[in-house]
C-alpha cells in the first residue's frame, strides 16, 4: 500500500471525530457537492468502483469526489488543471495504478501525499488474451492465441494486468476494508463508525457474491460473448468463459478475422446474446447478433452510472448483470 502520513495527520483525525456525528456528505453516487461542509474529510477517487467503496466507509465523516465524470468512458480519462489541483489539497487519494494513465501523472504533479493504490490489495489477474477463462480452461483446449489475442495493438494498454477487479465482489469487499484500515490510520478517532460501516459494507458484498454463485451454479451454457474484455473477474469466480470481440480497450475495432471468430464460437456454444455496454457504441454487437439471428442485451462493466445504467449504484448493476447472465445462459 502506497500511503504517506507526511501532513494533516493531526487535523483529520480531528475532521474525522467531529464529522462522524455529522449530516450526510456524500449524494448517492458518491459525488460531493460543491462546498463540502466545513470539518469534513475530503477523498478523491479515480473511478466510479472506488467511488462507492471510499463512499460507503466514508459515510457521513466527509465527501468523496470522482475524477472520472458519469457518462465519461473511465480507460480515456483525461483531467483538467483544477482536477490536478485538487488532488493535493485531498486528505486521500484512491487510484488504481496503471489503469488510468493521466491519473497517475496527475498524482505526480499535484504532490498529493495521501494516496492509496488499490491494486496492492485486489490481487489483480494477467491480462486476458481474448478468452477469459474459468480456472479449468485453458487456450491449450484447440484456440489460437493469435486469433484471440489483444494487447497494445488495440490502442490502450494497460501492460499485463487486467484492472477491472470490481467486477468480483470478494475483491471489492477486500478494497473496502483497506480503505477502512487506511482512513483509520490518519483518524483514528472515528475508527469505531469507520470499520461499521466497512463491516457492513463487506457484508453486503458477501451477499452479492453468493447470489451470483448460487445464481450461475447450473446453467445450460457458461460462455458468454462481450464486445469489451471487462468480465475477465467475474468469469473466473464463478466459472465461466469470457469471449471478448475486443479487447481490454473497449474502443477497438475487431478485425474482419475476429468477427468471423466470434460468429462460429457463438455457433459452437450455443450462443443466444451478444452483450453490449452502457458507455459505449453497440454497433459491432447489433451487427454480429444481426448476421447471427441472435439478441442483444447490456452487461455493464461498472465503470460509471448514468440513467441508461441498470441500477443506480454497484449493488444494483451487478445484481441487473446477474439477471442478464442467467437470461443469456439459460440457467435455472
Amino acid at each position: 500500500m502506497v500511503f504517506m502520513l507526511k501532513r494533516l495527520v493531526l487535523p483529520l483525525s480531528a475532521v474525522l471525530a467531529l464529522s462522524a456525528c455529522g449530516g450526510p456528505a456524500t449524494g448517492p453516487s458518491g459525488g460531493s457537492p460543491d462546498a463540502p461542509p466545513a470539518g469534513s474529510a475530503k477523498v478523491v477517487a479515480a473511478f466510479y468502483p472506488l467511488e462507492w467503496a471510499s463512499a460507503q466507509v466514508l459515510g457521513d465523516a466527509g465527501t468523496v469526489d470522482t475524477l472520472t465524470a458519469p457518462g465519461v468512458e473511465a480507460h480515456d480519462l483525461e483531467l483538467t488543471p483544477r482536477q490536478i489541483a485538487s488532488l493535493a489539497d485531498a486528505d486521500l487519494v484512491v487510484y488504481l495504478k496503471g489503469f488510468q494513465p493521466a491519473v497517475d501523472s496527475a498524482i505526480e504533479q499535484s504532490g498529493a501525499k495521501n494516496v492509496l493504490d488499490v491494486g496492492t490489495v485486489a490481487n489483480l489477474l494477467p491480462a486476458a488474451d481474448g478468452h477469459s477463462h474459468d480456472e479449468g480452461h485453458t487456450d491449450e483446449e484447440g484456440h489460437d492465441e493469435d486469433e484471440h489475442g489483444h494487447g497494445a495493438e488495440d490502442g490502450h494498454d494497460h501492460g499485463d494486468i487486467d484492472p477491472h477487479f470490481w467486477q468480483d465482489p470478494t475483491r471489492m469487499a477486500a478494497v473496502v476494508k483497506e480503505l477502512a484500515t487506511t482512513l483509520t490510520t490518519v483518524g483514528p478517532d472515528a475508527a469505531a463508525s469507520l470499520t461499521a460501516n466497512a463491516d457492513a459494507t463487506v457484508a453486503e458484498l458477501e451477499k452479492v457474491d453468493g447470489e451470483f454463485a448460487t445464481g450461475l451454479a447450473s446453467c445450460e451454457r457458461t460462455e458468454f460473448i462481450t464486445t469489451h474484455e471487462a468480465f475477465n473477474y467475474l468469469a473466473q469466480r464463478y466459472g465461466l468463459t469470457e469471449i471478448g470481440i475486443s479487447g481490454i480497450n473497449p474502443d477497438a475495432e475487431p478485425s474482419p478475422a475476429r468477427i468471423a471468430a466470434i460468429h462460429e464460437e457463438a455457433k459452437e456454444h450455443g450462443i443466444t446474446t451478444i452483450f453490449f455496454e452502457t458507455l459505449t457504441s453497440p454497433a459491432v454487437a447489433e451487427a454480429i447478433a444481426g448476421d447471427l439471428g441472435l439478441k442483444t442485451a447490456v452487461l455493464d462493466p461498472l465503470e460509471g452510472v448514468t440513467e441508461n445504467s441498470p441500477g443506480t449504484d454497484y449493488p444494483s448493476i451487478m445484481r441487473a448483470n446477474l439477471e442478464a447472465l442467467r437470461a443469456a445462459n439459460g440457467c435455472q
